[in-house]
């Protein structure tokens, strides 16, 4: 069975909404896939990394948030901290021992949150563009204005979901759970992949990233030609050789 043909599975929150997870078992720590904002685990590097673990008999899990992909729940519902919950709350159902995180995008700074939780049972992380704080430093005065006006801001998106959306309760929970204004006190090895041609998220966050995290096994990866995505043949094998290692 492929990752594509795999059916979801579910875990039902306390307050009825239903988590979809697709999860291989196999050996070594478990490797868990964290989309990115309004993306899910059907993307091109999730299912890459499934078929490579597939191939490998190494253990993935991967997830939707509540209101993306196929879990229940309304999108602009969502937050930081009630998106982590759902990765803690996937993660505890299956009771899997060591894991790897893997975090694109957003999925990087829900990284970071997730692994402050099950501290010791996250012996690695490899972040892919990862945005930790983009609430700080991707919104003007004008955005924040417009968000506390009418308690939402819609963009224009490049990759298949306008638009944009962001909530001023995303945007708070946001500020809330900044992470780069201090030391990051995680220490397991940590890898950071990121394009220095991302219009997006600036190359450079990875690099301070790199630096408040307390690890001293940190290494970042820069693509000089990379984009946001990371989703080209050799950007998949550089992601897929760099989880190898780990």
């Amino acid at each position: 069975m492929t990752p594509n043909d795999q059916p979801p599975e579910f875990v039902t929150r306390a307050d009825g909404v239903r988590l979809a997870f697709r999860f291989l078992p196999g050996n070594g720590p478990t490797l868990v896939f964290l989309p990115g904002y309004m993306s899910d685990m059907q993307g091109s590097k999730a299912l890459a990394l499934a078929a490579w673990a597939g191939a490998h008999g190494r253990a993935m899990l991967r997830l939707d948030y509540s209101g993306c992909g196929e879990s229940e729940g309304g999108f602009e519902n969502g937050t930081l901290d009630i998106w982590r919950d759902d990765v803690l709350a996937v993660i505890q159902h299956l009771s899997v021992g060591p894991i790897i995180l893997v975090g694109s995008s957003m999925g990087g700074w829900l990284m970071l949150l997730v692994a402050k939780v099950l501290v010791e049972q996250v012996v690695a992380m490899v972040g892919i563009a990862a945005a930790p704080d983009f609430t700080d430093w991707d919104f003007n005065a004008e955005d924040r204005a417009e968000i506390e006006a009418k308690g939402r801001i819609e963009r224009p998106s490049g990759y298949g979901y306008d638009p944009m959306v962001i909530t001023q309760r995303f945007w708070q929970s946001g500020q809330d759970n900044r992470q780069m204004n201090g030391e990051i006190a995680i220490d397991c090895p940590v890898r950071l992949i990121h394009g220095q041609s991302d219009p997006d998220v600036p190359w450079n966050t990875s690099v301070r990233l790199a630096e408040k995290l307390r690890s001293s096994d940190v290494q970042t990866i820069l693509i000089k030609d990379g984009d946001h995505r990371l989703s080209r043949d050799q950007d998949i094998a550089l992601l897929i050789g760099v989880v190898a290692k780990l």
